[in-house]
C-alpha cells in the first residue's frame, strides 16, 4: 500500500535529521517567529452560506499521476499558485511538502507564509516530534494528523506538542474505526477531515463523507478531503454539514485555476489572467 511507502520513507528520513543542534535551531526560529494564525477559526469564520469554506492545496506532483501540470518540469510557481487561490476566496492553504513522494518542499511553506496572510495547513506524513517544531519553524499554522499511520498513544501526544506549540490538528479519517478513535480519545478535537479516496485502491468516493459526517458532533468542523471536481459536489457537501472541503488536483489540472476556485465556490468567473 502506498501510505505504508510512505511512513517507511517518511521514518528513515527522520533518523537524518535527529540531532540536538537541529532541534536547537528549529526551537529558536519558532522564539523568533510570528504566532501562528488560527485555521480552525477562520475556517469557521469564513465560510459561505452555499459552500463549505475552501482550503486550496498548493501541489506539484502526486504518486498516482505524477506531476500535475506538463509546465511543472520546468517551473513550480508555487507563490503564485497560492495568490490565485487566496486572491479567489479561498479560507485557507495547504502545502505540500513532501519531497520523496508529492515533490513537496518545506521552503514553499515558508516562502508563501512571509508572502501572504493566510493560515497554511503543513500537508505531511507526521511520523515524529522533530516534524512539528519543523513545521511551526517553516511557518505552518496546522498540521495533518492521518489516523490511520499513528498509533493512539502518538495521536493524542501528537495533539498535545501541536497545541502546545500554537498548531491546530486537522485529524484525518478514512472510515467509522478512526472517527470513533479520534472521538473517543481526543475529544477537545476541533477539525475532523474525511478522506474520500481509498488507500488502498487510490479511487474516491464522496459517500464515505456523507456515511461518517452523520456520526460527529455539530460542534466539530468537517472537512472533506479527495475527489471533489465540481459545484454540484460542493452543494450536496454543504447540505450534508461540511465546514470546509480541502482541494487540489481538480484546481490544479483545470485550464484556469482561478475559474474553477469561483466555480466551486458558486461566484462568477471573470477574464482576469490566471495560473
Amino acid at each position: 500500500m502506498i501510505l505504508d511507502r510512505i511512513l517507511e520513507h517518511k521514518k528513515a528520513e527522520l533518523r537524518h535529521k535527529q540531532s540536538r543542534a537541529y532541534l536547537s535551531d528549529l526551537k529558536a526560529a519558532i522564539r523568533d517567529a510570528p504566532p501562528a494564525l488560527g485555521f480552525a477559526v477562520t475556517l469557521d469564520a469564513t465560510k459561505p452560506a452555499s459552500s463549505p469554506a475552501l482550503i486550496a492545496e498548493v501541489k506539484k506532483a502526486s504518486p498516482s499521476l505524477g506531476l500535475l501540470r506538463d509546465e511543472f518540469a520546468d517551473k513550480f510557481d508555487h507563490l503564485g499558485l497560492a495568490r490565485t487561490y487566496q486572491e479567489q476566496g479561498a479560507s485557507a492553504l495547504s502545502v505540500l511538502t513532501d519531497q520523496e513522494f508529492f515533490q513537496g518542499d518545506l521552503r514553499y511553506l515558508v516562502e508563501i507564509k512571509r508572502a501572504l496572510p493566510i493560515p497554511a495547513l503543513n500537508k505531511e506524513f507526521m511520523v515524529g516530534d522533530i516534524q512539528f517544531y519543523e513545521a511551526r519553524a517553516h511557518g505552518a499554522d496546522a498540521v495533518l494528523l492521518i489516523v490511520a499511520a499513528l498509533e493512539r498513544r502518538q495521536l493524542i501526544d501528537f495533539h498535545a506538542l501541536a497545541t502546545e506549540l500554537g498548531m491546530d490538528c486537522l485529524f484525518e479519517t478514512h472510515h467509522e474505526r478512526e472517527l470513533d478513535t479520534v472521538l473517543e480519545w481526543i475529544p477537545t478535537a476541533r477539525m475532523i477531515g474525511i478522506n474520500n479516496r481509498d488507500l488502498k485502491t487510490f479511487t474516491t468516493d464522496l459517500a464515505v463523507t456523507f456515511r461518517l459526517a452523520k456520526r460527529i458532533p455539530k460542534e466539530k468542523l468537517i472537512i472533506s478531503e479527495s475527489g471533489i471536481h465540481d459545484r454540484d459536489a460542493v452543494l450536496k457537501l454543504n447540505e450534508a454539514g461540511v465546514h470546509a472541503m480541502l482541494i487540489g488536483e481538480s484546481l490544479i489540472r483545470a485550464e484556469r485555476t482561478a475559474d474553477k476556485v469561483r466555480e466551486l465556490l458558486g461566484l462568477p468567473s471573470h477574464s482576469a489572467p490566471s495560473v
